[in-house]
């Protein structure tokens, strides 16, 4: 899954030519989206790729429905929604979405937090503590996709069994820099410990070549 995390419809085009090959499911987030809206989606759509809308709703139950329901009406595959938003929001978001296609993520805790960011907005931690924490009440709302760090996955698998779907960013193969993440892993030691689909932006945007670098990456996956 690559984020396509750039300030224009026309550059968004631009990195869908060059790897819808290599790539099933873009990522469209708040830069993008704020700049082009629902012509983001439709160019992913248009490649034949999935989308990810990755704006992590987070408000009062009805506004996170009603927007949640307008993402599936636009044919989104994955939505984003924070999980500490709380259950009765969670639930009624999950309700709006029910029969479509659409499969909503719960961020529990972001990858670029560590335990004393955590402390320092008031959630009780420790981070993997909080994830858990978190990734059940999104499982008891009825939400059965989450997005957590490499680390956390095989702690959620113990938790909650095989049936989450588990997206993981935070990807970096061997050699690259964290950049602004905390809570980082290789694409293989992610796949290891359970995830179902990887979020890789930088390594693959930066590289030389990004459709090899696309390509190494599905290749150290389907090695471990």
């Amino acid at each position: 899954m690559l984020p396509l995390d750039v300030p224009s419809l026309s550059a968004a085009s631009e990195w869908i030519e060059r790897l819808k090959g290599e790539v099933g499911v873009f990522k469209v987030g708040l830069e993008l989206f704020t700049a082009a809206g629902p012509a983001a989606l439709a160019r992913v759509h248009q490649s034949g790729a999935d989308c990810f809308l990755d704006l992590k709703l987070h408000d009062i139950p009805k506004t996170m429905a009603c927007a949640a329901r307008t993402a599936a009406d636009l044919g989104v595959r994955y939505l984003t929604l924070h999980a500490s938003a709380g259950p009765r929001a969670l639930a009624t978001t999950a309700e709006a979405i029910r029969g479509t296609n659409t499969q909503l993520l719960a961020v529990s805790v972001l990858t670029s937090l560590d335990d004393s960011e955590l402390d320092a907005v008031g959630l009780a931690g420790p981070v993997a503590e909080a994830v858990t924490r978190l990734a059940r009440l999104a499982a008891d709302a009825g939400i059965q996709g989450l997005v957590c760090s490499a680390r956390e996955c095989e702690p959620l698998r113990q938790a909650l069994g095989p049936e989450p779907l588990l997206v993981v960013p935070g990807i970096r193969p061997t050699g690259s820099a964290p950049d602004d993440q905390r809570r980082v892993a290789t694409p293989a030691e992610a796949v290891t410990w359970g995830a179902d689909l990887l979020v890789v932006g930088r390594p693959i945007r930066d590289a030389d070549d990004p459709a090899r670098a696309a390509r190494a990456i599905v290749h150290e996956i389907a090695q471990a």
